[in-house]
């Protein structure tokens, strides 16, 4: 039983460090590569209805999500 020792503020705040560190890198990689396709990956999806798009970036998010949570886990 774990108890209460992740209330410990070394652990909670090193767990909170780790989170942003995730969402940033994650932003971070989405970022490139929107720069990376031909056009906006926003305009398309939201403006233009892009469905099969909107699909490939999810699943796109969900692995960098995945290789992320993996990196930082360790």
């Amino acid at each position: 039983m774990m108890g209460i020792e992740w209330l410990r503020p070394g652990v909670f705040v090193g767990s909170a460090l780790f989170a942003l560190l995730g969402v940033a890198v994650f932003w971070l990689c989405f970022v490139v590569i929107d720069r990376l396709t031909p056009y906006q990956l926003w305009d398309e999806i939201i403006e233009k209805k892009n469905v099969a798009l909107a699909i490939v970036v999810g699943a796109m998010c969900i692995a960098i999500g995945l290789i992320v949570a993996a990196a930082v886990h360790g």
